[in-house]
């Protein structure tokens, strides 16, 4: 297979570029197969570069954007008012051809738009979904929708699924099994949306549906694929994070409290970095969105550098995979498609944020 090519917004998110620039140079570095696309103000990138020698500027491209999306702007304002902002540019690289990635920590809701707009959604997709990895007792399990369609119609909810279980089957599972996330596991239980979507998933022949599924369920590895609206899988997601970092904290603590704790701290050591380095949300940064035609990476806003470099090394996880094709082979198993290309609708609200 060709060297991965991916392109980065470089001007997104939190920290921007002095973040973004050298976590994306470490991760080329680590990798000799890959090979990067900069996108944004091309002086600056070219500055924050200079200060890292030894850069393989054969695997280097700095692409020049001179506008950016920021994190509060609305995403109808980045699609109509800035057509060279740096997030739009990095798309651009994957639909003309220039890279097979395209991974932003920038503005979520501009980014879906912009997504939707520039590379258009597969036939028989109403709108992406962002899935992401989550550890469990035993194989991580993939959870979606994580915030890009924050209210969803039972018939999102089962496109849904259908792609988790795609992505799942990539990654080597078997027969996956799919959930829905619920309030119980009984099926009365659930708004009328989640037992509309059981009723489409129940029906569907070659998806293995397990039924509803709770929160501790998730964590107890009874599913492989989680489905819910983004709203609630954000909130799981973010509620998540800091439980995982507030139990770090706590066993750390806990361990430095008395001369003995911090004797059997120092045996427990080795343990204690194992779970820290298990435990730490960054090493699951980077949410996938499925149901385009091209491959986008959603890195967190607030991602550190070794966060950052985990969304990168998902991209180039899914452009090995080749999602969109995988995708598009069996959509037309559990989906009417008419051969259009999707995505052509209006991808925002009249109100200008994303529609939902």
């Amino acid at each position: 297979m060709s060297a991965p090519v991916i392109a980065i917004d470089a001007m997104g998110g939190d920290f921007g570029p002095h973040c973004i620039v050298p976590a994306s140079l470490s991760c080329l570095a680590e990798n000799p197969s890959l090979h990067l696309v900069l996108v944004g103000q091309s002086s600056l990138l070219e500055q924050l570069v200079a200060k890292h020698p030894g850069v393989d500027r054969a695997r280097l491209k700095i692409v020049d954007a001179p506008e950016m999306v920021t994190m509060d702007e609305r995403p109808a304002q980045a699609l109509r008012g800035k057509p060279r902002s740096s997030m739009r540019v990095a798309l651009e690289q994957v639909r003309d051809g220039g890279a097979q990635a395209c991974v932003s920590a920038g503005n979520t809701g501009a980014l879906m738009a912009l997504a939707r707009q520039v590379l258009k959604t597969l036939p028989g997709i109403d709108r992406p979904a962002m899935v992401t990895a989550l550890p469990t007792r035993g194989a991580p399990c993939l959870l979606l929708d994580l915030g890009a369609n924050v209210d969803c119609p039972a018939e999102q909810l089962y496109q849904f699924a259908v792609m988790g279980a795609v992505a799942a089957e990539s990654l080597g599972r078997h027969q996956p099994r799919v959930a829905l996330l619920n309030v119980g596991t009984e099926e009365i239980k659930g708004n009328q949306q989640v037992k509309l979507a059981a009723a489409l998933l129940q029906q569907a022949a070659g998806l293995n549906y397990r039924g509803f599924i709770e929160g501790d369920g998730l964590y107890r590895g009874e599913a492989d694929v989680v489905v819910c609206d983004g709203f609630v899988g954000n909130i799981l997601l973010k509620s998540s994070e800091g439980l995982a970092g507030m139990l770090v904290a706590k066993v750390e603590a806990l361990f430095r409290r008395s001369i003995a704790a911090r004797i059997v701290g120092a045996v427990a050591l080795p343990l204690l970095r194992r779970l820290r380095a298990e435990l730490n949300p960054a090493q699951y940064n980077g949410a996938s969105f499925l149901g385009l035609q091209g491959i986008v990476v959603k890195s967190h806003g607030s991602a550190g550098a070794d966060g950052f470099k985990a969304a990168i090394r998902r991209a180039a996880q899914d452009v090995e995979h080749d999602l969109p094709a995988q995708l598009r082979d069996r959509l037309g198993q559990f989906f009417r498609v008419d051969g259009s290309s999707g995505g052509t609708d209006d991808v925002t609200a009249r109100d200008g944020w994303p529609s939902n």
